[in-house]
Formats: C-alpha cells, structure tokens, sequence
C-alpha cells in the first residue's frame, strides 16, 4: 500500500507480513525500515513492541534511525577515513569528526526497490539497493539485497546480501528500537547476552581497540539482568555512552547462526531472542531519544523508551588491525543473517 511521496516526486510504499500466529511486521522501503511489529502478549493480545511513526514525514524528519536498515557500514569509522590497499578512502564526516551509519545519506535515506514475495518460510519482503561507486565516499558499485521473511516459528529474519566491483568496506544491521511493553521505558527488561567481552570506547564513542571482559563491570550481561540495573553507576565507559551504546563480543565460532541475545519483559510475558552469524551485536539503550520524535497513537519517544540490539561487525574495524576485516572484494559475497524471535512465558 502506499506509504507518501517524497518531496521529489517519488513513491514510498508500506508492506505487511504476516504469519499464522497473529504476528504482523510492517515495513516500508524508505530505508528499509520496520515501522511496526505487533504480537501476543501472554494473554493472546497483539500489542506494538517496536517504535515506530506514523507517516513518511515523519521518518524523513527523524534522525534516530527508527528501525532501518544501515549502511555502507553501520557504527562508526574514526576520523572519516580508513585505508585499503594503499589508498586512503575519505568518507562523509557526520558525527564530530567520524563517519557514522553510513554518512549523511546512509541506506536509512535512500527509497529500495521492493517485491513482496511467498518464501518457503512464510511471506517475505524483498529489498534492491545499488550504492554508485564514491557514494558518501565509498568505493566501488555496491549491491545490496536485504530479504526481510516472517515464519510461523514467529521469527523476523534478516537476509543480508551483497557484491562490489572495486575492494571496499561494508558492515550492515538494522536499527530497530524494541519495548516489549509497549509503553514506558526499557529499562526494567531483563537482558542476557551470550557475550564474555564488550568493545571499550573513548570519549568520541570510537573502539580503543581492547576486547575487555565484562566480568565485575556494568556491562556484565551473562545472567539475565534488568537493562536498568547498573546503567547508572559510576563507571567511564557509560559516561562516555551516557548509557549502553556498546558492541558486544558474541561467544561463537566463525560465522554459524549463534544465539546473541535474549530480552524478557514481565508485565507482558513477551519474550524475544536474537540469533546472527555476525560477531559482534551493539547494545544501544536510547540514551540519546529526547522527545523530539512523536509515534503512532501520539506516543512520545523519550530517553530509554527503546533499545536496540544492532548484529555487526565490529565498529571502526578498517581502522583496528585485530578486528575481524570487514573488507569486501570483487568475486566476493557479503552474507549475513539475523533472526528475531518472539514468544511468551
């Protein structure tokens, strides 16, 4: 169905999947982006667990990303540039001195070419980006297809896939921010990751390079705990995020379908999993929401109303030597796969 028109004249339009267990996901091709996902609750209620807005405007004012895709290359790349074969690739400076989520014009700005298919897991969406060579200062013809597909294992999976014409960067995720309630804040979830180590950053949110061990810290997450918590003691490292804003290290070998993370809400029973083959996945508890962004149904988006958990590469890796590489060559193809599941206890 149709979604608006972009000031330039061009169609957005807005597709539902559904499955048989009364989940349904709304997604645009503006971005790529999940405006909505209602399921059960405990007691059979569909309720909206994602945030989202209402209209296309809306989604061209904000500047929080509200459940798109990102890319060339989600996170951060420290001062805007990296180096590849020799050559130093400058790209578009959008957060202080670095490059974030994919410049100013990342793939959360850009319209997908969209087809609405039948998979044999259920219905799906499938998305066609080309990224031109030198777009935002990335190299080489970019082809990205994301294949977004709802099963009756009521799982959301996220296909990623790509190819390039010149050696280039790429690290892609969806930015998604969850409240499983479906009103107030996040922060009396209950949150386990499968992750003995987290990404420490300094003050301008960039890697130090160090894979630190979350034991005897905040960010110690390997028992389920209330993302609330610890948020607010005394500790560097959620100074300088002011609040979770981290890359998680998974606890898995190579590239396999590894459960990440797992997120349970009790007032409402809802209970979500994230499952990649990514090696990292970015904790992000909304500390930067401020109300400026108004919902469906009106609901203002304030600090904690969402949280996200974003599966990736690790941030800045073409600037850290002992980061996995996130270097895409021609002949190659760049793959991967997030699953979100949701069910109730």
């Amino acid at each position: 169905m149709a979604f608006g028109i972009l000031p330039d004249g061009r169609a957005v339009q807005l597709f539902t999947l559904r499955n048989d267990n009364g989940i349904e996901v709304a997604i645009t091709n503006y971005g790529g982006a999940v405006i909505s996902i209602t399921t059960p609750d405990r007691r059979g209620e569909p309720g909206e667990v994602v945030l989202g807005c209402a209209t296309l405007q809306d989604y061209v004012d904000q500047a929080s990303y509200l459940g798109a895709l990102i890319g060339r290359y989600a996170n951060r790349v420290s001062r805007s540039r990296y180096a590849l074969d020799g050559q130093t690739h400058t790209l578009v400076t959008n957060e202080g001195a670095n490059h974030l989520h994919g410049g100013l014009r990342g793939f959360d700005k850009v319209v997908w070419d969209a087809v609405a298919l039948t998979s044999a897991k259920g219905p799906a969406l499938k998305l066609d980006y080309l990224s031109r060579d030198g777009e935002q200062g990335y190299p080489g013809n970019l082809s990205v297809t994301v294949l977004y597909t709802l099963d009756d294992a009521n799982q959301l999976g996220i296909n990623y896939r790509a190819t390039t014409d010149l050696p280039t960067i790429i690290n892609l995720t969806n930015h998604t921010y969850f409240n499983l309630a479906g009103r107030g804040h996040i922060l009396d979830h209950q949150l386990q990751m499968n992750a003995d180590r987290f990404t420490p950053i300094a003050a301008d949110s960039i890697p130090t390079g160090e894979l630190r061990n979350v034991a005897g810290t905040p960010f110690d997450f390997r028992k389920a705990k209330a993302v609330g918590a610890h948020i607010g003691a005394e500790d560097e490292q959620l100074t300088f995020g002011e609040g979770y804003d981290h890359n998680y290290v998974i606890n898995k070998r190579g590239s396999e379908l590894t459960l990440a993370a797992e997120v349970f809400e009790k007032s409402s029973g809802r209970l979500m999993t994230v499952s990649t083959t990514e090696p990292g996945l970015q904790l992000y508890s909304g500390n930067f929401l401020n109300g400026s962004v108004v919902g469906t149904a009106g609901r203002v988006f304030d600090r904690h109303s969402g949280f996200c958990l974003e599966a990736q590469h690790f941030p800045d890796s073409p600037n850290q030597p002992s980061f996995p590489s996130t270097v895409l060559r021609p002949g190659e193809i760049y793959r991967q796969t997030t699953l979100y599941q949701f069910s109730v206890r």
